[in-house]
C-alpha cells in the first residue's frame, strides 16, 4: 500500500557530503512525519533525523550542524543533506514514514536502505 524509494547513498572520504532522497508513494492519505535511521552490525537502528508535518525537525546529537533534513510535500519526499561526513557515519540508512493511508489506518513504513560508506 505504501512504498518507500531511497537514493543517493555511496562511497565519500571524510569531510565530504552526501544528499539522500526517499521518496512515498500509494494509498497515503496524509504524512504525520519522515525521518532517516541509520544503522551498523554493530549497533541497533538508531534515528538521524525527522521532520513532521508541520516543519519540526530533531536530530541525533552526532549529526547536529552537520546534517540536514527537509521535505517536498507536493512529491511526499524527504532528504538528508549530510555534510563534512566522518568514517563513523558509515552505515546503511533507512527512510521512515509515518503515514495516515486511504483505509485511515497508521502505518509505519521503511525503506529498503541505503549503504552510505566514509572512508578516512
Amino acid at each position: 500500500q505504501v512504498q518507500l524509494v531511497e537514493s543517493g547513498g555511496g562511497s565519500v572520504q571524510a569531510g565530504g557530503s552526501l544528499r539522500l532522497s526517499c521518496a512515498a508513494s500509494g494509498s497515503i492519505f496524509s504524512i504525520n512525519a519522515m525521518g532517516w535511521y541509520r544503522q551498523t552490525p554493530e549497533k541497533q537502528r538508531d534515528l538521524v533525523a525527522k521532520i513532521t508535518s508541520g516543519g519540526s525537525t530533531n536530530y541525533a546529537d552526532s549529526v547536529k550542524g552537520r546534517f540536514t533534513i527537509s521535505r517536498d510535500n507536493a512529491k511526499n519526499t524527504v532528504y538528508l543533506q549530510m555534510n563534512r561526513l566522518k568514517p563513523e557515519d558509515t552505515a546503511v540508512y533507512y527512510c521512515n514514514l509515518e503515514a495516515t493511508i486511504a483505509t485511515n489506518a497508521e502505518v509505519d513504513a521503511w525503506g529498503e536502505g541505503t549503504l552510505v560508506t566514509v572512508s578516512s
